[in-house]
């Protein structure tokens, strides 16, 4: 859908809130905390970011970017080009990250601009009274988003472990010091995130959250295996170097796709047949095992033919 860039504000350092309206003054569509939208840049260049406003609030939705130095052109892209009256267009909200309102205890753990899906998530549990604390750390004050908006709130707690005299967020004291019952959820760089599933991989896994932003993915690109496609009746060779992906859009094949890393979901095919060679971060473990779908952007195939749901 396309919206308008009603109003930017700066948020920290390198970091920007965006608020996106409709075009004709009519309420967002609802969504849920852990929401995101994914947004069209330019042809080629989609990416995702979790909205940030209370669920509650529909007149507009609100998107934090952080101009990440490495950035492979979709944060870049906003903070150079993106100016307050311009069109743009985003899909409707998508979930990869919703949150159990049901549980005894909420745990929050975010790093750096993670800490955006966690917002949205506050304000629901505050709303429904729940019992929740959140753990934030950013390496300074001055690029800590949302500070302010958090200072309300005694439950959440900020360090940061880039300045003289600052703390660091002990993920092991935090763990072993929630209660079993409790429901945890961690959004941050790649360190963190795994650091987080190996500590908490004694709890319950439908307890366990988690969210890549981003990940340091190693593709499958040896090739050398062929791809069925079912619906289109297309046969397609992978070779040596290229992804999946790549044979798929070098093919003609009109399949989203957004982050290229396998953290965001959109590119999900599903497999009919053959072993993928799984190398996302968006299935779990027991749907990798069960081999019924597979994120094209990043993953290979472990047979000699795979045949997609295409």
């Amino acid at each position: 859908m396309k919206v308008r860039i009603k109003k930017i504000e700066w948020e920290a350092d390198g970091i920007n809130s965006y608020f996106l309206t409709s075009l004709d003054g009519q309420d967002m569509p609802a969504f849920e905390p852990g929401a995101h939208v994914d947004v069209e840049l330019k042809p080629g260049l989609t990416r995702s970011y979790s909205l940030v406003n209370d669920p509650k609030q529909r007149s507009y939705y609100e998107i934090a970017v952080h101009h990440a130095i490495d950035s492979r052109g979709g944060s870049r892209h906003i903070h150079e080009v993106w100016r307050v009256g311009e069109v743009v267009e985003i899909s409707v909200p998508k979930n990869n990250f919703p949150m159990n309102e049901d549980a005894p205890h909420t745990v929050l753990i975010a790093g750096g601009i993670g800490i955006t899906p966690m917002l949205p998530m506050i304000a629901r549990l505050e709303e429904l009274g729940r019992s929740w604390e959140l753990h934030y750390v950013a390496a300074t004050p001055e690029r800590a988003a949302y500070v302010g908006r958090l200072a309300a709130y005694p439950a959440a707690k900020i360090v940061f472990d880039g300045i003289e005299g600052g703390a660091k967020l002990d993920l092991a004291a935090l763990s072993e010091s929630t209660r079993e019952d409790a429901h945890l959820y961690c959004c941050g760089p790649g360190g963190m995130l795994d650091a987080f599933v190996a500590l908490t991989k004694g709890r319950p896994a439908d307890h366990i959250h988690i969210e890549y932003f981003s990940a340091e993915t190693e593709l499958a690109t040896e090739g050398g295996y062929s791809l069925e496609l079912t619906r289109s009746g297309k046969t397609i060779q992978v070779a040596e170097g290229e992804t999946m992906l790549d044979a798929l859009l070098s093919a003609g094949v009109d399949i989203g796709f957004a982050c290229s890393e396998g953290v965001c979901g959109t590119c999900q095919v599903k497999v009919l047949d053959g072993v993928p060679d799984h190398r996302d971060h968006f299935l779990t473990d027991a749907e990798k095992a069960a081999n019924s779908s597979v994120m094209v952007c990043c993953s290979g195939s472990n047979s000699a033919k795979l045949v997609l749901d295409l």
